[in-house]
């Protein structure tokens, strides 16, 4: 019998635009970035130049407070670029990608007679580290820290995410190698959702599986870290994304760096929301080629709560699951504004008639429907933050730079990610995820 895990707090957002389960082939071009920003907390030292010829799994910079953490290049070819914004922040590393792919060959490995320190070293040396995050700070980890523990959530729940199960048909062999390396590190969860059914999630090996009965967002990581086994000060969490899983198998499975995942390509303005397989960094405008309706449209690297907002020039970001089209909103015309009754809008204080009609799909903009105003405290954060945390509080103690209470109120088990609900049904239109992230940063910054 799995450890069950039922969560009664959350919001199931029903929205427009869900992927078809069948995949379309995508056409991509021959240029193919990776941006250093998808690793949050990591300052990037490019380590190659335009011009330079680099294979499948060769460098392309390094983190500069820890250079033996190195990312890899997603394809062969010849760098084409290294753009770089104020004060000179490396912003993208472009290689324009052979017609025919080489790789390095790191070499098969038998992942039963590796130990953790082997399995760190193999990830280290292919440039595949940087994908493992940590708690406290919700940052892209390094290898001098020792985690008491390390989590995958399998489970995508957030509104229109991708499904995993999708992604992991075809690949069970690797994600199983990928849980077992990851389990020679440290002991190893792996968080399920009630109504996942594939035997390589539900019967995985090496590791302790729970399964999380509830709403959005009880697959985010930092949920089931805080249920299962919460951050205490001085001690650390590595978190996974179930695809970066699958990467590792690969790695040890076929002695290659293979950054090809299933993404969905989803949101209310894609003509045909459907899934594609494609390459971390590549072209947003050639994963939506032909795919997007007419209008004033946003696109965000990622889901519609905690993604990124791109364009068709930018490249897919390492952890992105989704490529979501939404409405921008700024051409609305709405006759009357909030005394309509807007059937057609979400409420969750049941301000509009349309909280009559549970099962309906709603098609929501970007507009944020209101200016910042004074925070108040009515407890709203609380019914969509399932965790043992006071999140008004802690948003307070973040504002005012409370170092002591922001410790005392359980800043250390927190993401952005974890406040994306709240930060959408905050009366108070307060930008919640980055305020948690200013938080983090003062903090690791303190404790450094």
């Amino acid at each position: 019998m799995k450890n069950v895990i039922r969560l009664r707090k959350g919001l199931t957002l029903n929205l427009k635009g869900k992927p078809e389960r069948k995949k379309t082939e995508i056409k991509t071009g021959n240029v193919f970035g990776l941006t250093p920003d998808a690793f949050v907390g990591m300052t990037p030292k490019v380590v190659v130049k335009e011009g330079d010829r680099v294979k499948a799994g060769d460098a392309l910079f390094v983190n500069k407070q820890c250079p033996e953490v190195k990312f890899a290049s997603p394809v062969s070819g010849e760098v084409e670029a290294v753009a770089r914004g104020e004060r000179r922040k490396v912003l993208c590393v472009t290689v324009k990608a052979d017609s025919e792919q080489s790789f390095v060959d790191f070499g098969k490995k038998e992942i039963a007679t590796m130990d953790g320190d082997a399995v760190k070293n193999a990830l280290l040396d292919a440039g595949l580290f940087g994908y493992i995050n940590q708690l406290p700070y919700a940052v892209s980890t390094t290898p001098d820290t020792k985690p008491k523990a390390i989590f995958v959530s399998a489970l995508r729940d957030k509104p229109l995410s991708a499904d995993f199960e999708y992604e992991l048909d075809g690949n069970e062999t690797d994600f199983q190698t990928g849980l077992t390396a990851l389990s020679k590190i440290a002991k190893t969860y792996l968080g399920i959702g009630a109504k996942q059914t594939a035997k390589a999630l539900t019967d995985a090996k090496d590791v302790e599986t729970y399964v999380f009965d509830g709403k959005c967002p009880a697959g985010n990581v930092g949920v089931q870290v805080n249920h299962i086994d919460p951050v205490n000060k001085g001690e650390v969490v590595w978190t996974v994304d179930p695809s970066a899983v699958i990467f590792f198998g690969r790695l040890f499975n076929t002695g290659r760096v293979n950054l090809r995942r299933t993404i969905a390509i989803v949101g209310d303005k894609v003509k045909s929301p459907i899934y594609a397989d494609v390459l971390v960094g590549t072209r947003i405008g050639d994963i939506l080629k032909d795919n997007v309706k007419e209008g004033n449209v946003r696109i965000i690297d990622g889901n519609v709560l905690t993604g990124t907002k791109c364009s068709q020039d930018d490249f897919l970001g390492a952890h992105s699951s989704e490529v979501t089209v939404i409405s921008e909103g700024d051409d609305a015309d709405e006759m009357l504004g909030w005394i309509m009754p807007r059937l057609k809008q979400f409420s969750v204080s049941r301000s509009y008639f349309s909280w009559l009609c549970r099962k309906k799909e709603y098609a929501l903009d970007s507009r944020v429907k209101g200016g910042e105003r004074h925070m108040i405290m009515s407890g709203e954060y609380d019914k969509v933050l399932p965790m043992d945390i006071y999140g008004e509080y802690l948003i307070k103690a973040i504002i005012a730079e409370d170092i002591d209470r922001m410790e005392q109120l359980g800043i250390y088990e927190v993401s952005p990610e974890d406040f994306a609900l709240a930060e959408f049904v905050d009366s108070s239109k307060l930008e919640l995820q980055k305020i948690v992230r200013n938080g983090l940063d003062l903090l690791r910054k303190e404790n450094a």
